[in-house]
């Protein structure tokens, strides 16, 4: 995921979630936020201290970032993205963790498509 697709500045995280709507299930927490004129949608990751380890937070967000780069295409790119992983996205697998932000992503209606694993 190139940097450029990041959210990084805390101003820009709180935007997001002052402004955009919220939808959710077990493993995260997704607000979007629509950016007009904006050729690529950005994402910003937030893991709390208390889901685990640095390596298992660090390993959720690698996980989270891949699911992003493959459902790319399929995304709408006038949005902004802020995911929250709640405690039991610790205990699942990437498979899992690409299938849950699809179902997360579906319900807030910005996939362009159904995408196909």
């Amino acid at each position: 995921m190139k940097k450029r697709r990041r959210i990084k500045k805390n101003e820009d995280f709180q935007k997001v979630f002052r402004k955009g709507k919220s939808f959710a299930n077990r493993q995260f927490v997704v607000y979007c936020l629509p950016k007009e004129g904006q050729e690529e949608f950005r994402i910003g990751l937030s893991i709390n201290k208390k889901i685990g380890k640095a390596v298992t937070r660090n390993q959720i967000k690698r996980y989270i970032r891949q699911s992003f780069f493959e459902l790319q295409d399929d995304l709408r790119n006038d949005m902004e993205y802020v995911i929250i992983a709640r405690h039991p996205a610790a205990t699942i697998d990437f498979h899992e963790t690409k299938k849950s932000l699809q179902h997360v992503l579906k319900i807030a209606k910005v996939l362009k498509r159904s995408s196909r694993e």
